[in-house]
């Protein structure tokens, strides 16, 4: 079964590259195109795609504002950021949005594909040059150097009484997400199966009701459970 994948640019270039490219792959194709973000939201309201590959600068309204209200919708779907711009106000955004990706348009064609499936999957992706100290900023940890204000209906913390639900092991698991490791790295860390670590960051995301493992993350971080940078 393909993922459904909805374009939204308004950079025609970027969305024919784009769509040629997805169309001879076997496991995407592209259900939709929008040229700004309210044209994105209306598709993602009738077309309920997978995956939205979102920019953030377009006219009318932006792609920061279009991820906000399509995530916000029953089932949603995930967002992938694809900007030009490297920049902690956008990542902030994005992030605060409810986006689970956050990419580059200077990277390979190929890696943005490979990230729709990453997203699709469930994970997140944030672009190398992108580092895990926004994640810490995000969190609170630190003060970013460019930071727009809360949004009202930013991402909340977790209920503190759902992290009173989680096994030590499971706090464990959450404590080495805030640092960014991989499944294989926390079953390495561990000495645990691959698969045991799966399970885990599983049962981690129904306990806490996180959307990927950016919010995962972000809840180690606002518990206290990832160091804190320095």
């Amino acid at each position: 079964m393909s993922v459904r994948v909805l374009l939204v640019d308004d950079q025609p270039l970027l969305l024919v590259g784009l769509g040629i490219l997805i169309g001879d792959t076997d496991d995407l194709e592209v259900v939709g195109e929008a040229h700004d973000g309210r044209e994105a939201v209306r598709l993602v309201r009738e077309l309920r795609p997978d995956v939205v590959v979102m920019d953030i600068r377009m006219p009318g309204m932006d792609g920061i504002e279009a991820t906000r209200r399509a995530t916000a919708e029953p089932d949603p779907p995930k967002v992938l950021v694809l900007t030009t711009f490297d920049d902690d106000e956008y990542v902030y955004g994005a992030l605060r949005a409810g986006a689970s990706g956050f990419l580059l348009k200077s990277m390979a064609l190929d890696a943005i594909l490979d990230a729709i499936r990453v997203v699709a999957a469930g994970d997140a992706l944030i672009a190398p040059s992108v580092t895990r100290r926004l994640i810490a900023d995000f969190a609170g940890t630190t003060a970013p150097a460019v930071s727009p204000p809360p949004e009202p209906d930013a991402e909340p913390a977790a209920d503190p009484s759902l992290l009173a639900e989680i096994t030590d092991r499971e706090r464990e698991v959450l404590a080495l997400v805030g640092q960014g490791l991989s499944n294989a790295e926390i079953a390495e860390r561990l000495v645990i199966s691959i698969a045991t670590a799966k399970t885990h960051v599983a049962r981690l995301f129904a306990k806490l009701e996180a959307r990927d493992r950016v919010h995962l993350a972000i809840i180690a971080f606002e518990a206290g459970l990832a160091p804190r940078r320095r």
